[in-house]
């Protein structure tokens, strides 16, 4: 890369993760005559999902698809690297924007490093010290080769500092998955709307008590016969107090359909759906009495809508919802998760309060501070 620096930014997008975040960090850019174009390293699979997501975040569609597809981490990592160094050399940016901390991330991040073109991280500094999730593994190396890094908690700062990246390189901008939230809330599908138009029989939710809403995909949760069969019957316990609606991620649907578990499960009290839309899922978190997840992205949305989250992992990279906001840690420990229920039951569980700087204005922050940069810069 020769000659005068271009003023282009090149956001990157892989998975539906990183569409909640990309969002509106490309409409801020835009808001400061900043030339962003987006691609997409079609890692995630499901392209009917895609679609959806795109649509229901109005986000412009990209103006190339990789279209790497689903494979183990290493041929995932070194396809998107093999196709994204064409991409780069056609566009030439100032900057490649990646966010989270998914394959495409790093894999997008060490191309760029190598080639002399910057790179900038959104959602850095995140940790949950388990080297074992390849998302950690991910999230550690992209903030290392990282130009500028933009974290969502204060106490992010003290773990890259640790790890020996200069505060100067890190700022505070808050959490632009929050900015995606709160821009769509009065969007958000009614959640019985979307399950009538999903075929659900609904008069398992005629009561007053309201419902659940349950994810699961972790490998740690889905990919062991004897543990998935512990938390079918922990969901079975838990929707005789108070039915669930449990969309099920494909890894999931394919693990319970091997181990033969999905006639296991109570489809009187469990509606059954296939994954949801982000509207939808923002109409059944925003309206839910409680959500039991292993996601990272939803222990900070029901933070931010004041709804109690259960979080069935042993360890969580987002430490604030635990100390400001509604999330509870609990593994996949049945009596653990059963005794977090049962207190959201009597008590309503964590109220919680919003962190700091989660008030849809993180993506502004960002752009502001990535124009000063690239003026600095030439």
């Amino acid at each position: 890369m020769t000659g005068s620096r271009p003023r282009k930014v090149l956001c990157v997008v892989g998975a539906r993760p990183n569409f909640m975040k990309i969002a509106p960090v490309m409409r801020a850019l835009s808001a400061q005559g900043i030339d962003a174009s987006l691609v997409h390293t079609g890692q995630h699979y499901d392209a009917g999902m895609n679609e959806r997501f795109f649509e229901d975040l109005r986000i412009p569609h990209p103006e190339m698809n990789l279209e790497v597809g689903s494979s183990s981490h290493a041929v995932q990592t070194a396809e998107v690297m093999r196709r994204f160094e064409p991409v780069l050399d056609e566009f030439r940016p100032a900057t490649i924007l990646v966010v989270g901390d998914v394959n495409s991330t790093i894999a997008c991040a060490l191309v760029a490093a190598k080639k002399g073109v910057g790179v900038i991280h959104v959602e850095a500094g995140l940790r949950s010290f388990d080297r074992s999730m390849p998302e950690e593994i991910n999230r550690v190396l992209t903030d290392q080769i990282s130009d500028l890094l933009f974290t969502t908690e204060r106490h992010a700062l003290e773990n890259l500092v640790r790890e020996g990246i200069s505060a100067d390189r890190v700022h505070f901008v808050g959490n632009v998955m929050i900015d995606t939230l709160l821009d769509n809330l009065d969007r958000a599908l009614p959640w019985r709307e979307f399950l009538k138009a999903s075929g659900v029989d609904t008069h398992m939710f005629e009561a007053d008590s309201g419902f659940g809403a349950v994810t699961l995909h972790r490998p740690s949760n889905v990919d062991t016969p004897h543990t998935l069969a512990a938390l079918v019957e922990t969901l079975n316990e838990i929707s005789q107090d108070l039915p669930l609606v449990f969309p099920v991620h494909p890894r999931t649907s394919s693990r319970l359909e091997a181990f033969d578990l999905v006639k296991k499960l109570d489809r009187s009290r469990i509606a059954l759906i296939p994954p949801a839309g982000y509207l939808e899922m923002l109409g059944l978190m925003r309206d839910a009495r409680v959500v039991l997840t292993d996601s990272g992205g939803m222990q900070e949305e029901t933070t931010a809508l004041g709804v109690p989250c259960i979080t069935l992992r042993e360890n969580t990279e987002r430490p604030i919802t635990i100390s400001e906001g509604t999330n509870v840690l609990v593994g996949n420990d049945p009596q653990k998760i059963l005794n977090a229920f049962r207190d959201v039951m009597s008590t309503g569980g964590k109220r919680g309060r919003i962190p700091e700087y989660w008030d849809g204005k993180a993506a502004e922050r960002i752009a502001a501070v990535i124009g000063k940069w690239l003026a600095d810069r030439g």
